[in-house]
């Protein structure tokens, strides 16, 4: 097994403020970028704060910006890099640092109960449900979220404006706006819910211009823009826009 001397370049601080602190570390074949913060750890900075749980690339939890990308510090192999390469390791730069590499993405969460649940069929008890496959495929893509938050911490929107977080739910959650829209068996607009609406009017919608930045993040590879926000964005217009569907919401559908 190889080993050569990394150069590294990573952010020590807390709510006060911080620095980038360089090291030289100890890297070996096969390696991640979460086991050389470990080595770190270990051997020179003891103190240094990092939040990881699964280190398999699902709980999400060691999310980080490396030479300024968001990206899994555990599905990140060193190997990608040249070793005479210095690799800065920074906080996702959307949310307040706590310390050192870890944020607080409570923004997230905050924003995650703010969007209304699965709204169950009247008369359908549970294990009655029935949906076709493709339905259960369509919505099965957004399931694999890890709610890593590297689609929220790149999105430019969030990233670079401040102010916008109070209107705007981020890519994670239009996403999941997304799939309640589209699932067959949400009784949502039987109680008054007009998911297409809030989309736009509560969570900010409009604010995406579908860079696509959140899909090139997405450690699941799902496709956030083109199978959720754009889709979105078209019933959503169609809802508001189009005089036909306007007309047809307006008509009372009348009982069975």
């Amino acid at each position: 097994m190889s080993t050569y001397e990394g150069s590294f370049r990573v952010w020590r601080g807390d709510t006060g403020g911080g620095e980038l602190t360089d090291f030289t570390v100890a890297v070996n074949d096969g390696e991640v970028v979460l086991d050389v913060i470990h080595r770190l750890q270990a051997t020179q900075a003891p103190d240094l704060a990092v939040r990881w749980n699964c280190k398999a690339g699902k709980c999400g939890s060691c999310s980080a910006e490396i030479n300024g990308r968001p990206r899994l510090l555990c599905m990140t192999r060193m190997s990608v890099f040249d070793p005479a390469e210095v690799i800065t390791v920074t906080p996702l730069r959307a949310f307040p640092v706590v310390r050192d590499l870890v944020t607080d993405v409570s923004f997230n969460y905050t924003k995650a109960r703010e969007v209304p649940a699965f709204v169950p069929p009247k008369g359908v008890a549970p294990g009655e449900y029935r949906m076709a496959q493709i339905d259960v495929e369509r919505s099965q893509e957004f399931r694999k979220c890890i709610e890593c938050f590297l689609c929220q911490d790149t999105c430019h929107v969030v990233r670079d404006h401040e102010e916008n977080k109070a209107a705007f739910a981020g890519p994670r959650f239009l996403m999941r706006v997304a799939e309640l829209d589209m699932h067959p068996l949400d009784a949502a607009g039987d109680e008054g819910l007009d998911r297409k609406r809030t989309a736009q009017d509560e969570h900010g919608l409009g604010y995406c211009n579908i860079t696509k930045c959140c899909t090139e993040v997405c450690p699941e590879h799902i496709k956030i823009t083109d199978n959720a926000l754009i889709p979105l964005k078209e019933r959503a217009v169609d809802r508001k826009y189009d005089p036909l569907v306007w007309l047809g919401s307006r008509i009372r559908r009348r009982d069975s």
